[in-house]
């Protein structure tokens, strides 16, 4: 079997595609140059290696001889990561969301050989259907028109003219204006609105499990003490924590559901999931003191540290949703790790507490999956607490054995790649666990990412920050969202282990974001730094907190949190403008924006600065730690002293609860600081 150029890259995706037939190219002057030379229009295909349409494609299409064919003969085709090069597939989904209402992965679009968009979609089937044509008529009709002298002028200008308006959208002007408070009712109003009272969530099927409408909604109810914020965010969790999207023997949830119910999930696990949503259910357990939330959060956090994480500390990317049904078949199936035959479980469980297990889990002989589609689940069952608020602990004997004999099964693929952003945010998680669970195991891990990322993806004389790591080999330059969201990941690093390094580089990443990517002019961050890859057409800001927030939010809230703990009142500054530069679209669209209403409700709001003095780590600063972090106080900075003027008292660990640097009188009884806070 020949390979194509794929084979020299180090991305799992890009290696996936490694022996197709079609004469891949990855993003690069080598491509853009052959297109140039021999007049052919560009395909630019992206997507990740967990992709099940993906995978489909691949299979269908890329795999075909005839399919390749046609594309080698009228294209040059390029594959990009949209993990590894977010920017990229940013650019591009914008135009093929302007041209057809709707993305998604894969993302295939065909540009002219300066990359201006000339037509795209997402996923293609061999044969018209589904309203889709073929994906050969697309790579034919595409190639011939453009063969042609008259048609391919026709397309250029077509092209130019949606290069155009793409610009005019990115680099238009919104109104500078300054925060609102009426703006976080607004988000709130917004997602009542969307919410699904019955099977919680915030939209009809697909759901997502959006971690960012959490993170406002338990602020907002913190802020407000508004009851309802607060249900319907504890009741998505509670849902999503019954339902199939959560994997009730390993831990961890799958990317969404795609039914209403939570039940049906597309079954691949991210990294940048797992993470944000271990920090909600941390701190909806800080809230509540449910043990129900402190399980869920436990069990996706031991997920991460057994299947997760690199052997030196980094955190892998995704597992995907497809896997052989046994180890000598052939072809992979979405969820066949996953799902159980009910004669399965029996056999395994014995029929007594089998059939337990069976009724508590809605497991059927017939199978359990109601929202099917495409028959994957025939006869499967898809593990769900459907009436049950909670697993009842006599069911976790059961659990361990289903859990060691999927042991046995072929595993999903692992992406192995280590992605900085990703990375801080896993980081945070850890942190948090720590500060609320107490787990030391928490905070190794945490500090072993964060020791990892600095080796191996960090240059401190310049500052810069790699984007992915793999097999020794580093991406050589970050985008936005991966300083934003490591800096984020130190900075509660700071604030659980007190160690100045953690703080003092999150300085260093937020000055380096602050310099290569701030827009001066109007406010906010770029994707991309001012000196990187000039093949781009457009230069973007991301204006939603979709899955994963944006870095203009991240780094929004990073800033004002540096402002207390540095006493640098510039980041302060750039925090403000970068607020006022989303100040319209908070308040039109609060829905899209919900962690930047985030950083404007700490920004609103006086933050409490807590400085603990002691020693870290002895037994009377952890006892003053636990109380404090007992509870759920959103809009707050704690530092440690450096004892020249807040002193431990009677030399026993003390804190200081103060705002605006006025404190109150400083305790070293945890009794008094609970009172004080």
């Amino acid at each position: 079997m020949t390979s194509n150029r794929l084979i020299n890259e180090k991305s799992p995706y890009l290696l996936q595609h490694a022996y197709n037939p079609v004469d891949w190219y990855p993003w690069g002057l080598e491509a853009f140059e052959k297109a140039r030379k021999e007049n052919k229009p560009i395909l630019l295909s992206v997507g990740y290696s967990t992709c099940h349409w993906c995978h489909v494609m691949e299979r269908e299409s890329f795999e075909d001889d005839e399919t390749a064919a046609l594309m080698n003969q009228y294209l040059v085709s390029i594959k990009v990561d949209r993990e590894e090069r977010p920017d990229v597939d940013k650019v591009y989904m914008t135009a093929v969301s302007a041209m057809t209402g709707q993305g998604g992965w894969p993302l295939n679009i065909f540009l002219t050989p300066d990359l201006k968009p000339i037509y795209g979609g997402t996923y293609f089937p061999p044969a018209a259907r589904w309203k889709q044509p073929a994906w050969k008529e697309v790579v034919s009709q595409i190639g011939r028109s453009w063969q042609d002298a008259g048609n391919r002028e026709t397309m250029l200008v077509a092209a130019a003219n949606i290069t155009d308006a793409l610009k005019k959208y990115t680099e238009q002007t919104t109104a500078i204006i300054e925060g609102n408070p009426a703006w976080l009712d607004n988000g709130f109003s917004a997602l009542k609105a969307a919410y699904d009272a019955v099977g919680g969530g915030f939209s009809a099927a697909p759901k997502f499990p959006m971690s960012v409408y959490h993170n406002f909604l338990l602020r907002y109810n913190s802020r407000t003490k508004n009851k309802e914020a607060l249900e319907m965010s504890l009741h998505t969790l509670r849902t999503m924590a019954r339902g199939g999207i959560y994997d009730h023997l390993g831990g961890g949830f799958a990317r969404y559901s795609t039914d209403a119910d939570w039940h049906v999930p597309h079954f691949e696990k991210m990294l940048y999931d797992n993470a944000q949503l271990a920090v909600n259910y941390l701190e909806a357990y800080q809230i509540t003191r449910e043990d129900d939330f402190k399980r869920i959060a436990q069990e996706t956090l031991a997920y991460i540290q057994r299947d997760m994480t690199h052997p030196e500390g980094g955190f892998y990317s995704a597992e995907d949703a497809d896997s052989l049904l046994s180890l000598d078949a052939k072809e992979e199936k979405e969820g066949a790790f996953y799902a159980w035959g009910k004669k399965e479980i029996l056999e395994i469980l014995g029929e007594v507490l089998g059939e337990q297990f069976c009724a508590l889990y809605d497991v059927r002989s017939e199978g359990n999956a109601l929202n099917d589609l495409h028959g994957e689940f025939s006869g499967k069952n898809i593990l769900h607490l459907k009436d049950s608020p909670a697993t009842p602990d006599l069911m976790r004997p059961a659990r361990e054995k289903l859990f060691a004999a999927r042991q046995k099964r072929p595993r999903p693929h692992l992406d192995d790649k280590i992605i900085s952003a990703w990375n801080g945010l896993m980081i945070s998680a850890f942190a948090k666990a720590f500060q609320v669970l107490g787990d030391e195991g928490y905070l190794r891990s945490a500090r072993r990412a964060a020791e990892f990322i600095k080796k191996n993806l960090y240059d401190p004389q310049t500052r810069r920050l790699s984007r992915r790591w793999r097999e020794g080999n580093k991406q050589e330059f970050g985008i936005a969202n991966d300083y934003a969201f490591l800096a984020q990941g130190l900075i509660d690093l700071y604030e659980t282990d007190f160690n100045p390094e953690w703080l003092n580089w999150a300085g260093e990443l937020t000055e380096a974001l602050n310099k290569r990517f701030h827009d001066a002019e109007k406010g906010g961050f770029f994707m991309n730094a001012s000196d990187q890859d000039e093949h781009l057409i457009l230069r973007v800001k991301e204006d939603m907190d979709n899955v994963e927030p944006s870095a203009s939010s991240v780094a929004a809230l990073n800033l004002l949190r540096l402002a207390q703990l540095t006493d640098r009142y510039d980041y302060k500054e750039v925090a403000e403008n970068t607020l006022k530069c989303f100040g319209m679209n908070m308040k039109e669209a609060p829905r899209a924006l919900p962690q930047m209403l985030v950083a404007l409700d700490f920004a609103l709001t006086e933050p409490r600065q807590i400085v603990m003095a002691g020693k870290p780590g002895s037994d009377d600063t952890r006892a003053m730690l636990q109380t404090l972090h007992r509870r759920f106080i959103p809009v707050k900075t704690i530092k440690f002293s450096d004892g020249i003027e807040m002193k431990p008292i009677d030399g026993k660990a003390s804190a200081y609860v103060c705002i605006r640097h006025a404190c109150q009188q400083p305790t070293n009884d945890p009794g008094v600081l609970e009172s004080l806070l």
